[in-house]
């Protein structure tokens, strides 16, 4: 039997192909024009960061919150999907930004999705087929103070399996 895929964008799978997961991110458009990094720390967590430069400067001289959001837009999806497999669609549903500090420097934020998180959210999907999950991180400055929280709402669905 086949199982549906979610289909990943193919200028990423280029992307990530060429360069690697990190490295990728430095030629995609909005990362590269606001000079996003982003590092893998380990299986199941990813770091991104950003100088203050310029191009993700706003109006009053600190970084821009389009930027600040940017940097933290895919990465708890892009974690689940690699942990979930085929067979798995997730998809950001909705996603908040509180602007807690204005962020100068370089401001860093961590993403970490925890391998039982995966185990349950493959057991619940066993029973409900799809779910809303909310994930949380924050953006902090170079002396880790808070600058802005995001809430990011992750549509997730168990694919049926087709014969």
């Amino acid at each position: 039997m086949e199982r549906l895929k979610q289909q990943v964008y193919p200028r990423w799978l280029e992307l990530a192909q060429k360069f690697g997961f990190e490295k990728s991110f430095e030629h995609f458009g909005p990362y590269a024009g606001a000079g996003i990094k982003v590092r893998l720390i380990d299986d199941w967590t990813v770091e991104s960061s950003m100088a203050l430069t310029e191009s993700n400067t706003n109006y009053v001289g600190t970084h821009f919150g389009g930027s600040l959001y940017s940097m933290c837009d895919p990465f708890f999806m892009f974690l689940l999907m690699r942990h979930l497999g085929e067979g798995y669609i997730v998809w950001d549903k909705a996603a908040t930004i509180e602007f807690v500090r204005p962020g100068t420097g370089t401001v860093s934020a961590r993403f970490h999705i925890e391998p039982s998180e995966v185990a349950w959210l493959r057991e619940e999907l066993q029973k409900t087929k799809k779910l809303n999950r909310e994930y949380h991180c924050e953006v902090r400055d170079e002396e880790q103070k808070v600058v802005a929280r995001v809430a990011k709402v992750l549509y997730i669905r168990k694919l049926p399996v087709r014969g």
